[in-house]
C-alpha cells in the first residue's frame, strides 16, 4: 500500500500565523503537525509516501525529513500549484500509486487512541473498495456526514447536510484500491471549481464497495486547522505525554517499533537532538528496546 499526505491549501483560517509558512509545519506541542498524519501511514504499515504541498512549501518539507531514509521510509514531493480539491491528489499520485492500493490522509489531522495501530493494520489488509473512518461529533452540519444501516452498512454520504442523518462524520483518513486512480480521473469539478472526494466516495457507495469504520470513544481525532483547533491539540499532545510518558506521533519510535530502523539508529538520532527532551526520550527508548522493555506509542 502507498501513502499519500495532502498538506497543500493556503492555510487561511489561521492567518497570520501561515503568512509566512505551511500550516503543516506549525508546531502541534512539541512537533510539526505534519508528523501527525506520517505517524499514521507508519503505523499502518506504509512505507512509501509522497507528500503533495505548495511549490514554495515542498522545499521546506523536503528538508524537514529529506528522503525519508533515516526513519527508513521512501518519501517523495509533489507540488499542488493551488488548492484544486482533495482528489486531486489521485492525479498528482498516480505515478507513485502505480498498480497498488493507497492511502490518503490530510496533513493537518490528528488521530490519537488505545488500539489504533492494531485497527489501522486490520483495515490496510483489506482488500476491494474504500474505507472511511467514521467519527461522532456534536455538530455533524459542519462535516462529510456518513449514514449506515442496522448492520453497519454505508447507505449514504452527504457534505454538510442541514438535516444530518447520523452525527458520524468522514474523518480525513481514507483507504483505497487501485480504482481510486480513475475514479479521480473521471471527476468533473464542482461548482466551487474543486474536485471533491466526496465525488470519489459517492461513486463507490454507488458501486457497494464504500465502507465505514467507526472510531469508538476511546479515539481522539482533531482537525488542527483554526486557531482554537490548534491550541486544543496541542494541549491534548501535552497531557498525554505528561500523564503517561510515552509521545504522540513520534515518527523515530514508530518506525523502531515497526522495524523500519533499529535500536542503534533510533539512538542516533536521539543523540543528534540531545539538547532537547525529545531526543533524550529517544535514546531511553533505544535503550529500553535493546533490554526487552517497551513504552506503548
Amino acid at each position: 500500500m502507498k501513502g499519500i499526505v495532502l498538506a497543500g491549501g493556503t492555510g487561511s483560517r489561521l492567518y497570520p500565523l501561515t503568512l509566512a509558512t505551511s500550516k503543516q509545519l506549525l508546531a502541534v506541542y512539541d512537533k510539526p503537525m505534519l508528523y501527525y498524519p506520517l505517524s499514521v501511514l507508519m503505523l499502518a504499515g506504509i512505507r512509501d509516501i509522497l507528500i503533495i504541498s505548495n511549490p514554495d512549501v515542498v522545499p521546506q518539507m523536503r528538508h524537514l525529513l529529506g528522503d525519508g531514509s533515516r526513519l527508513g521510509l521512501n518519501v517523495s514531493y509533489a507540488e499542488q500549484k493551488e488548492p484544486r480539491g482533495i482528489a486531486e491528489a489521485f492525479l498528482i499520485g498516480a505515478s507513485h500509486i502505480g498498480h497498488d492500493r493507497s492511502a490518503l490522509i490530510l496533513g493537518d489531522n490528528l488521530f490519537h487512541g488505545a488500539g489504533f495501530y492494531s485497527l489501522l493494520q486490520r483495515e490496510a489488509r483489506s482488500g476491494n473498495g474504500c474505507t472511511l473512518f467514521g467519527y461522532s461529533v456534536s455538530d455533524p452540519e459542519r462535516y462529510g456526514i456518513a449514514e449506515t444501516d442496522a448492520d453497519g452498512q454505508l447507505i449514504s454520504i452527504s457534505e454538510k447536510p442541514l438535516r444530518p442523518r447520523s452525527n458520524q462524520a468522514i474523518t480525513g483518513l481514507y483507504f483505497y484500491d487501485n480504482d481510486v486512480v480513475s475514479i479521480a480521473a473521471e471527476l468533473r469539478p464542482s461548482d466551487r471549481g474543486e474536485l471533491e472526494i466526496t465525488d470519489v466516495h459517492q461513486e463507490y457507495l454507488r458501486q457497494r464497495r464504500a465502507a465505514l469504520v467507526p472510531l469508538s470513544r476511546g479515539y481522539t481525532w482533531m482537525d488542527c486547522g483554526t486557531h482554537a483547533s490548534l491550541l486544543a491539540a496541542s494541549q491534548y499532545v501535552q497531557v498525554i505525554q505528561e500523564r503517561q510518558g510515552v509521545r504522540v506521533a513520534c515518527l523515530e519510535e514508530i518506525a523502531l517499533r515497526m522495524g523500519f530502523i533499529d535500536a542503534e539508529t533510533c539512538y542516533e538520532l536521539g543523540a543528534s537532538m540531545r539538547q532537547s527532551d525529545y531526543g533524550r526520550y529517544l535514546t531511553e527508548i533505544a535503550f529500553a528496546h535493546d533490554e526487552g522493555r517497551w513504552k506503548d506509542c
